[in-house]
C-alpha cells in the first residue's frame, strides 16, 4: 500500500481532498476566521450579509467564525481519539494474539466484556457522569467505548500470522516480542490498522458531536456539536435561522463521508479481490 495506490483510487482521492480542506480550515482558523468565535458584540439573529456571511446567533456571535473554529475542536477529537483507539487495539489485539498465554487470556476477557456492553448507552452514561469536562475527557470516553471491536479483528489476524515461517525465523534468531510485533506483524496488517484508524476517527467525530448536541459535553467549547446544541436550544428553526443548524450538520456529514470513503478505499487497496471487482 503506497501513496501511488491512494492517488489512483477515486474514493481515497475524494475523501483525502475533503479531509485536507477541513484540516487546512482548522489549522488556519486564527487567520481566516473574521471574528472571535466567542464574542457577543454583534446584533443577535442577523441574516447573512457582507459583514456576517452566515449571519449571527441569538447571542450575537458570528456563525462563520464559530464554524471555522469548530472544525479545529471536532477534528482534534477525531484524530486524537482515532490514534489512541488504534494504539489500544494494537496492544490488546495484535500483541495479545501473538504473545498468547495469560496475557492473551486477560486481554481477550477484557475485550469481550467491553463487547458485551452496547457502545452507545455506555458512551452516554460515561459522558453524563463526566459532564462538563474538557475535550480530552470526551476523547477518553470515546476511546474507552470504541476500541474493543477492532481489537478483536486484529487479534484474529495476529493469530493467523504468528505461525508463519518468517515469524518463526525471527523468533529463532532471538528478536524480542515487541520487535517482532512492530517490524514483522504490524507491517503485514497495516491496511487493516489504517482502515481501523479511519473508522475510529469517524466514530469519534460523530460521537463527540452527538454528545455535545444532547448537552453532555462542555457547552463552553466551540465545536460543531455545541453549535448544533445552541441552535436547537435557541429555536433556530422557529426563528428562521435554519442556516445556523444546517452548516455544522453539513460539515459533519462531509467529514463523515470523507472518512468513510478513506476507510473503504484502504480496504479496496489492501484487498486484491475488492480491487479487481
Amino acid at each position: 500500500m503506497t501513496w501511488q495506490d491512494f492517488l489512483h483510487n477515486r474514493r481515497a482521492l475524494s475523501g483525502g481532498i475533503i479531509v485536507l480542506i477541513f484540516c487546512g480550515m482548522a489549522l488556519l482558523a486564527p487567520l481566516i476566521a473574521p471574528y472571535s468565535p466567542t464574542t457577543v458584540e454583534f446584533t443577535p439573529s442577523l441574516a447573512p450579509s457582507s459583514h456576517h456571511l452566515l449571519g449571527t446567533t441569538v447571542n450575537g456571535q458570528d456563525i462563520l467564525s464559530q464554524l471555522i473554529w469548530g472544525a479545529r475542536a471536532s477534528l482534534f477529537v477525531g484524530l486524537i481519539a482515532g490514534a489512541l483507539i488504534t494504539l489500544v487495539q494494537l496492544v490488546m489485539g495484535i500483541f495479545g494474539g501473538y504473545v498468547g498465554g495469560l496475557y492473551d487470556m486477560v486481554a481477550t476477557s477484557v475485550t469481550n466484556v467491553f463487547l458485551v456492553f452496547p457502545a452507545l448507552p455506555l458512551l452516554i452514561i460515561l459522558a453524563a457522569y463526566l459532564r462538563g469536562g474538557s475535550l480530552l475527557v470526551l476523547v477518553g470516553v470515546i476511546v474507552i467505548t470504541g476500541w474493543a471491536w477492532g481489537a478483536k479483528v486484529l487479534r484474529a489476524q495476529s493469530l493467523a500470522l504468528r505461525n508463519r515461517p518468517f515469524i518463526q525465523a525471527a523468533r529463532i534468531s532471538g528478536e524480542g516480542r515487541w520487535h517482532i510485533v512492530l517490524t514483522h506483524i504490524v507491517p503485514n496488517m497495516l491496511g487493516i490498522m489504517v482502515a481501523n484508524f479511519f473508522g475510529a476517527a469517524l466514530f469519534a467525530v460523530l460521537a463527540e458531536a452527538g454528545l455535545e448536541f444532547i448537552g453532555l459535553g462542555n457547552i463552553n467549547n466551540v465545536t460543531w456539536g455545541t453549535m448544533l446544541y445552541r441552535a436547537s436550544t435557541g429555536n433556530a428553526l422557529l426563528l428562521g435561522q435554519w442556516i445556523w443548524l444546517f452548516v455544522p450538520g453539513l460539515c459533519l456529514a462531509l467529514v463523515g463521508t470523507a472518512l468513510g470513503l478513506l476507510n473503504f478505499a484502504v480496504d479496496e487497496i489492501a484487498n486484491p479481490r475488492l480491487r479487481r471487482s
